[in-house]
């Protein structure tokens, strides 16, 4: 068997609803966090370990402020909040216990 057949593939990583201008960013996966490398934002140019779903280096407050000022470029999808997880239970309780 070869390496790559036995490492686990991960899911895209695909993104989910553009926030309404105003609300906030549902950024829950680690992907969105790299732990090794700290990238000027393409936002405000300061280092930010965080990423967008494609990979762009930006704090998650820099993307919610321009989602809010750019709220018709915002439909695009430049920033994205995650997929919903799925209820982990039948009574739709989803995070809560």
């Amino acid at each position: 068997m070869t390496r790559a057949a036995r490492t686990k593939q991960k899911p895209p990583f695909e993104p989910g609803l553009i926030p309404a201008p105003g609300e906030l960013l549902v950024w829950r996966d680690a992907r969105h966090f790299d732990r090794w490398q700290d990238l000027p934002c393409t936002l405000c140019g300061r280092p930010t370990p965080m990423r967008s779903h494609p990979e762009e280096p930006v704090h998650k407050a820099c993307a919610e402020n321009w989602i809010t000022s750019n709220p018709t470029e915002a439909r695009l999808g430049r920033f994205a909040s995650d997929l919903a997880p799925k209820p982990k239970s039948k009574k739709g309780q989803g995070d809560h216990a």
